[in-house]
């Protein structure tokens, strides 16, 4: 699904990757931890395709697809979602008329007619009641006055309309409370299968005790210095992060 070879990007000259390599496959959960300023969001942002990161080096794949050159817009038709850390409001434009855009925008990228208004109803409302979010929610300006959790709530209702292949979640639990947490969970839960793959940045051990991860990865100094499986997060929450620091400086 996702293969990452090398891959060292910057930000305005100064190199944030320095030599990722990962590979994620389909039916897979990858939860990626790190202490701040590790690279994390810096990861997640150039395999969507953000723009103001420059790839120096390495090559990202998806679907065996090499994406380096492909524009963000590109990535997302190809089937990329990111849920983003702090989701930017947009006044005047309806959830349900954002993501009836953007789901018809990715069809005729495909080459497909757009979706039947009475489809697009129906999915809405399925979706909608999977997440557990009201229908007077979907009729509000995108993320205008949201809380943080119906934010993070509206990111995973858009990951559900979309059905992306590789869906990259940036810190979705900062900011949540417990019940919040429980309710995006569950439904990247729902949504998970073995035709697509998820990838999970986190600070925390308690968002994985929900989303449970298939491997665990620490990405340090630009690198992924460990990996393993949900037992390494568990480590961490128990040790914290400066073991994993002096292992990788040794």
């Amino acid at each position: 699904m996702l293969k990452i070879e090398n891959l060292h990007a910057s930000v305005e000259d100064k190199e944030i990757l320095k030599g990722i390599n990962l590979e994620v496959k389909a039916g897979e959960v990858h939860a990626i931890m790190g202490p701040n300023g590790s690279g994390k969001s810096t990861l997640s942002s150039v395999i969507a395709g953000n723009e103001n990161f420059e790839v120096t080096q390495g090559d990202i794949f998806l679907n065996d697809e090499n994406i380096n050159e492909f524009e963000a817009e590109e990535r997302a038709h190809k089937g990329i979602f990111l849920s983003f850390q702090y989701p930017v409001e947009i006044p005047g434009v309806t959830v349900t008329n954002f993501i009836k855009t953007a789901i018809n925008e990715t069809r005729k990228a495909q080459g497909l007619e757009e979706m039947p208004a009475n489809e697009m109803l129906k999915k809405i409302r399925e979706k909608a009641e999977l997440l557990e979010i009201d229908r007077k929610f979907l009729s509000r300006s995108l993320n205008e006055g949201f809380s943080g959790g119906e934010k993070k709530r509206n990111e995973i209702f858009q990951m559900a309309m979309l059905e992306p292949k590789l869906a990259i979640l940036d810190e979705t639990d900062s900011g949540l409370d417990i019940d919040a947490l429980r309710i995006v969970a569950n439904g990247v839960n729902k949504l998970r299968s073995k035709e697509n793959a998820v990838v999970v940045i986190t600070h925390y051990q308690r968002l994985l005790e929900y989303i449970v991860p298939d491997y665990v990865h620490v990405l340090f100094n630009g690198r992924i210095v460990k990996s393993g499986g949900k037992e390494l997060a568990l480590e961490l929450e128990e040790k914290g992060y400066d073991w994993i620091k002096q292992e990788a400086s040794v």
